[in-house]
């Protein structure tokens, strides 16, 4: 029986948003205030995630002991090839637009 696209990209469990997402650039946000922005190559019911193509940026927030200042650091990276794993996820949609 052939298939119709409009089959293929129903979403009838949250999977299936991710499942549509193959091959595309994701957005992924972490545990430890990291995120991820890259390419899904594969994934499974766990969310552990193969990315490829991969900019991560971590955010660290220091106290300075004088002024009692919060300072925000922001560091980037760029990763070829990167494995995901699925517990560390917390969100995962379309790259977030930047203007």
């Amino acid at each position: 029986m052939a298939s119709t696209g409009e089959e293929d990209s129903a979403v009838k469990e949250p999977l299936d948003l991710i499942r549509l997402s193959l091959d595309e650039r994701i957005y992924v946000k972490l545990r430890a205030d990291r995120e991820l922005r890259g390419k899904l190559h594969a994934y499974d019911q766990h969310l552990n995630m193969i990315l490829g193509d991969v900019e991560e940026v971590t955010t660290t927030v220091e106290i300075d002991d004088e002024t009692y200042e919060e300072i925000v650091r922001t560091s980037k990276r760029q990763i070829p090839f990167l494995f995901v794993r699925g517990d560390g996820v917390i969100l995962v949609s379309p790259p977030l637009r930047t203007s």
